[in-house]
């Protein structure tokens, strides 16, 4: 069994119910409308409800950080890369490859943002990368109840299985030459973001379609990973509600070129 804390992970993984919850703690010190609403959707759902002291829960949750509550639950689903292109939500695919992000902070906060951007599913490493534990649960808001994610072996031959299936591959790197803002993203995609400090892994880096940058105007040459992909992710989002978007440049596909 695995455990989540914090009022917003608690809720939604009892609002989603996507793996069994074997029981809820909460804080019996406590007393508020926000912790009583975590209790009510509970007992609705028939999980059982247990009254600890807060040093049970910090020991329960490894953290301090529980604000209250803290769930025991099975572990996370993971989903098949097949199940994420399926199930897209809209006329085009959009994927969120991460390429080893190691940091649970950074990770929560990329699934909170795409689960607001409407992305379709995030690609993970299985080795030497952040796993959707209850610290991600936390800074996500809950989104990881929400947000299809699958764990592969291979990230770059995972691209190239996507390739095969026309899906265009957009890396976000300090050292592209176009703007994240200049592509078309009105088409099937995933974006690779590389880890914290070094970026994307080279090999990862040339199985990209395009390689866009964000432009820096101050003293720093780059934004954390989680800001940098939540700007890319909300452009897309941008251009596919709007019908007369026009890119300063052309897709490959809109060319006439293979990748």
């Amino acid at each position: 069994m695995d455990v989540l804390f914090g009022i917003h992970a608690v809720e939604e993984a009892l609002r989603a119910r996507n793996r069994s919850l074997d029981h809820v703690e909460v804080a019996r010190e406590r007393h508020d409308q926000r912790l009583q609403s975590v209790i009510d959707l509970a007992r609705k759902q028939g999980v059982s409800v247990r009254f600890v002291t807060r040093e049970q829960l910090d020991r329960l949750a490894r953290s301090k950080s529980h604000q209250g509550a803290v769930a025991v639950v099975a572990g996370k689903n993971y989903s098949e890369v097949e199940e994420l292109v399926a199930h897209k939500k809209g006329e085009h695919l959009l994927l969120l490859a991460l390429d080893g992000i190691e940091d649970p902070h950074n990770l929560g906060a990329l699934i909170r943002t795409a689960d607001g951007a409407g992305v379709d599913g995030i690609i993970i490493p299985e080795r030497r990368a952040a796993a959707v534990n209850a610290t991600v649960a936390k800074i996500s808001a809950g989104a990881t109840e929400h947000v299809r994610i699958a764990r592969v072996v291979n990230l770059a031959r995972t691209l190239d299985d996507l390739k095969e299936q026309g899906v265009w591959i957009v890396g976000l790197d300090e050292r592209g030459k176009q703007s994240y803002d200049q592509v078309d993203y009105r088409m099937n995609c995933a974006v690779a973001l590389g880890a914290e400090g070094h970026g994307l892994h080279e090999l990862v880096r040339k199985k990209c379609d395009y390689l866009v940058s964000i432009p820096m105007l101050g003293g720093v040459s780059s934004l954390n990973v989680s800001v940098a992909g939540g700007v890319v992710m909300y452009e897309i989002a941008r251009q596919r509600r709007s019908a007369t978007v026009q890119p300063a440049f052309k897709t490959p596909r809109q060319k006439g070129l293979g990748s």
